[in-house]
């Protein structure tokens, strides 16, 4: 019998553990998480999703215990990336690929600087949407689609990731250029992260709500602007539309911007809109509403960060 994969998961989040949980049915799977009320979740009571029977996974309590992976994935937010992956440095097989699903841009360069630039990195998007119900299970109501592209991964290996993914019961395909996708997500995540956050709605009260859609719309087309400036042919021809069928997906569900604020964890506004005003400026292209929500975003990090201080004092 073939050794069945080691993939390494970094991040036991939503995403984290739904993609745990439909690996672990045909690959040893090792997840790790810092929060230990989470890493003790997941070793006790194995990954779920829905009613599904639950999958036991092992736990990584230590950065050494994923260095013998196959693969590893991440499944932390953008901000964490570089101290994510540091204990790695020189550890990992240099045949392991580094897989990102994350957020944002930046992602790559984080992973490079973490692990050199020799490291073998894929690159990818999913449309795939759960929300945590308890640590190591999450609620998942519709089947969407990942598609990865390599930047410094061999074909053979993007193939074989792909195929891994496929066999989980996940929907995978592999793409020659990864970044039109990349800013395709990055248009939804611009459009709805930040206001989700703001509003601290679901993300269908967003395109309800006349005004919240409007602004929406807005970031939507903003962001594809800038898309258009740096000649990047998005996979879509209209912006909103899209946005409002990645609404669809995760209608029930606020965007991890809100549990960040809710939490005061670090926001990935930089990487989303603050990447579009970033690249904005590169190309002298406008970004006045996606520079608005980075400023409203860390202004509102600022206003709970200084009341828990207070609360604390």
């Amino acid at each position: 019998m073939a050794e069945r994969p080691r993939i390494g998961i970094i991040g036991a989040g939503a995403m984290g553990t739904l993609f745990g949980f439909h690996l672990a049915a045909s690959c040893d799977v090792t997840i790790r998480d810092d929060n230990p009320e989470v890493a003790d979740g997941v070793e006790r009571d194995g990954l779920r999703v829905n009613d599904e029977p639950s999958r036991p996974v092992k736990v990584a309590r230590h950065a050494r215990d994923l260095y013998g992976s196959t693969m590893l994935f991440l499944f932390v937010k953008a901000v964490d990336t570089l101290q994510a992956l540091r204990a790695f440095a020189g550890e990992l097989d240099p045949a392991a690929p580094v897989i990102s699903l994350q957020n944002g841009l930046g992602n790559e360069e984080a992973i490079k600087t973490a692990l050199g630039g020799a490291v073998a990195v894929i690159l990818g998007i999913t449309t795939e949407s759960s929300h945590t119900i308890a640590a190591g299970h999450v609620r998942s109501s519709k089947r969407g689609n990942t598609v990865i592209g390599s930047t410094t991964a061999s074909k053979a290996t993007s193939r074989m990731v792909t195929d891994l993914l496929n066999a989980s019961g996940l929907q995978a395909s592999i793409v020659y250029d990864i970044r039109p996708h990349l800013w395709g997500k990055l248009v939804a995540n611009a459009a709805v992260n930040a206001l989700s956050a703001l509003l601290d709605c679901n993300a269908g009260e967003i395109s309800r709500d006349p005004n919240a859609a409007r602004l929406a719309e807005a970031l939507a087309d903003e962001t594809a602007a800038v898309a258009a400036a740096l000649k990047i042919n998005l996979p879509f021809a209209t912006p909103w539309q899209y946005v409002t069928e990645v609404i669809a997906l995760g209608a029930d569900a606020k965007s991890s911007m809100a549990l960040d604020l809710a939490t005061g964890h670090p926001t990935e506004v930089d990487h989303i809109n603050g990447a579009v005003v970033a690249f904005g400026r590169r190309t002298a292209t406008p970004t006045p509403y996606n520079d608005a929500m980075v400023r409203l975003i860390r202004a509102r990090e600022a206003v709970l960060a200084r009341s828990r201080l207070r609360l604390h004092t």
